[in-house]
């Protein structure tokens, strides 16, 4: 189907699924007619506020009915979205912020325990000087900033046919969204995506999984991700399934919402899916409903696919592989697949795109991608873009994988040292950057070790400061303060130095084989 773009998705939704319920949050119970008119209602608020198309809105806030409103409602009104992640402290999203220009920033008032405007507003020092408006989504608000209820308010003067004039202006060619993603250097880089490449790419996500009306989708992973926000709310809205917004990772809650909610779609990471499995009260709730689960390129146990199969009744059980330059999506298992396949690999490319590996079939080497799904590049950096896309066309992903005869995709390792801490992308870079910044560190190097729980976690090899006494409890203390919980180094280990090559880069695999004891 032709939608031209998210505004026009939206459009079509409401159009086929007026009654249909759309969010489910709590109590709350909206339908697609009800969702619409919150949107028009969020542009029309972004269109008095000055918001202009090409104008980047940002959005720090955890899976909310208001999160959706509030990026669908920018998008409508033309702007481009940059989703923050949620657990960056004040100084990450600061930087992320002022990098992308943001005009606007919709922001959670307190989760988990934390104040997301003090952290800001701790944060923003020099200040933001594009940033104009800061809407909280909560009841209060600073002075300086607004409460969404205000913020909506101002929008009465705007009427439905101005916006729908802006929505419909939107082109399928331009950005629809900003993904900032952190690379070897550690510095954060925008990856450019458009209306039209999202449209197309969650339109095959949605055929290959098999996605239909009436579905009931819990979406667990985070919205500042693409695969919570594409391949949950974009693909919802295509299918007019029923998205069920879930704000934190607890297991419990994901089994009562899956019984309460007779859910029947659950993508997630392995981590979630196994905790599922595992949990002692599991046989208490009628989890019936479930019938499609699809999970990331994290190595996922044959056992774990054969569990949801046997133990849930899961008919259908895919694994994908994606990464944010690619739109979020590259390969992707098929329905039919045999288990091994599912377990082993992460499917094959989608249509439209062509995946190679630089090694003969059966060999590991870097993965490329070329297709419809590569990114404009990264936002206004030309070089960080050259280093990655190649003249003709093929996106360098700096992840190390096999193609076995069939194209499925196995990912091996990473050219970028990133690992997984529960289903979080970890990049050691950017974590070393971090940690060098505490007086008494003067060298380090950070490497993912695996984990029973989560799957991978960061070990620091550190060289202190002559004469500090600084403890491995000082250094996760201070870091725990200084960035997210899943960068945090769950171990350190004291160096005299850090073994380098004669260009002086680290050799990171020593650090592994030392690790692997």
């Amino acid at each position: 189907m032709e939608w031209g773009s998210v505004p026009g998705l939206v459009r079509s939704a409401v159009e086929r699924y007026p009654e249909a319920e759309a969010v489910v949050e709590g109590r709350t119970r909206v339908t697609y007619a009800e969702l619409g008119a919150r949107v028009e209602r969020a542009a029309a608020a972004c269109i008095a506020n000055g918001v202009e198309p090409g104008d980047r809105v940002a959005i720090w806030a955890p899976n909310t009915l208001d999160w959706i409103v509030a990026a669908l409602g920018a998008v409508s009104a033309g702007a481009v979205l940059v989703p923050l992640n949620t657990r960056f402290k004040g100084a990450e999203a600061a930087d992320v912020l002022r990098r992308s220009g943001a005009r606007l920033l919709f922001v959670t008032g307190t989760f988990l325990g934390t104040s997301y405007v003090a952290s800001l507003r701790r944060a923003v020092g020099e200040g933001l000087p594009a940033l104009e408006q800061v809407v909280v989504l909560a009841d209060d608000a600073p002075a300086d900033y607004r409460t969404l209820k205000d913020f909506l308010a101002s929008g009465e003067g705007v009427g439905t046919a101005e916006v729908r004039q802006r929505a419909a202006a939107v082109d399928g060619s331009s950005p629809s969204d900003i993904v900032f993603t952190s690379g070897t250097t550690g510095r954060p880089k925008g990856a450019v995506i458009t209306h039209a490449q999202t449209l197309r790419g969650y339109e095959i996500w949605s055929d290959l999984a098999g996605l239909r009306q009436g579905d009931r989708y819990l979406i667990v992973n985070p919205f500042f991700h693409t695969f919570g926000y594409k391949a949950g709310v974009i693909a919802c809205l295509m299918r007019g399934a029923t998205m069920i917004p879930q704000p934190v990772f607890n297991v419990d809650t994901v089994l009562a919402n899956l019984a309460s909610e007779a859910v029947s779609v659950l993508p997630g990471p392995p981590t979630l899916l196994q905790s599922l499995l595992d949990h002692p009260a599991r046989m208490s709730y009628d989890l019936s409903a479930l019938r499609l689960v699809v999970t990331g390129a994290a190595v996922v146990p044959l056992t774990l696919v054969e569990r949801l199969r046997d133990e849930l009744g899961v008919s259908t059980v895919l694994t994908a592989y994606g990464l944010s330059e690619a739109s979020g999506i590259v390969t992707m298992c098929r329905r039919g697949d045999a288990l091994p396949v599912i377990a082993s690999t992460s499917g094959r490319a989608i249509p439209g795109t062509e995946v190679r590996v630089e090694a003969p079939v059966g060999e590991p080497g870097e993965v490329l991608v070329r297709g419809f799904n590569v990114m404009r590049g990264y936002f206004e950096d030309a070089a960080a873009t050259a280093e990655v896309l190649t003249p003709d066309g093929w996106l360098r992903t700096g992840d190390v994988g096999v193609l076995d005869a069939s194209g499925n995709l196995r990912i091996t390792d990473r050219l970028k040292d990133m690992f997984i801490v529960g289903g979080f992308n970890a990049y050691p870079a950017e974590i070393e950057q971090l940690l060098s910044l505490h007086p008494d560190v003067t060298d380090v190097a950070v490497i993912g070790v695996p984990d029973t729980r989560l799957g991978e976690v960061g070990k620091a090899y550190v060289v202190r400061r002559e004469g500090a006494v600084l403890t491995s409890d000082d250094l996760i203390a201070w870091a725990r303060r200084e960035m997210a919980n899943y960068k945090v180094p769950r171990a350190v280990e004291f160096v005299r130095q850090l073994p380098r090559n004669a260009s002086g880069k680290v050799v990171k695999g020593e650090l592994r084989r030392t690790a692997a004891g």
